[in-house]
């Protein structure tokens, strides 16, 4: 059974629509590619996708440290690259609202490196990556 259907609306927009859930999402072709940039672009998607799937798995490990990373958020820049078109660079800052220590901080960066969407990408897809934490606090492991 099929996880996602695309429809082709025309104009250069897709219309995606989740299965289980019936959530959808638009999207167009990007201005520098002939479109009206008025939703994510596909490659606006890959690399939203990178730092949604960072992010999830850094919540997982924060669960399991009992610490809170509400708030966090990510800054994604895409970078294309010409001849062929493709996304060249995702630079991902990711600020959260807490430091933790030195250990906690290991394993949440750690958790992030995991996500299987970064594995998923071809490795001339630079990936960089920046965390910023913000005041004090800690954590131990339960």
């Amino acid at each position: 059974m099929a996880t996602i259907q695309t429809l082709y609306l025309g104009d250069l927009r897709t219309e995606m629509t989740h299965v289980q859930s019936g959530t959808r999402v638009m999207t167009d072709a990007p201005t520098d590619n002939n479109g009206k940039g008025e939703f994510f672009s596909p490659t606006d998607l890959v690399a939203g996708a990178l730092g949604s799937c960072m992010l999830t798995l850094m919540a997982l490990a924060a669960r399991r440290l009992e610490i809170a990373i509400e708030g966090t958020r990510v800054e994604i820049q895409k970078v294309m690259a010409a001849d062929p078109r493709r996304i060249a660079e995702i630079r991902l800052d990711f600020y959260f609202p807490g430091n933790y220590t030195d250990r906690c901080k290991k394993i949440i960066e750690g958790a992030g490196e995991t996500c299987p969407v970064g594995k998923s990408l071809h490795p001339d897809v630079k990936q960089t990556v920046v965390y910023h934490y913000a005041e004090a606090s800690s954590c131990e492991l339960k």
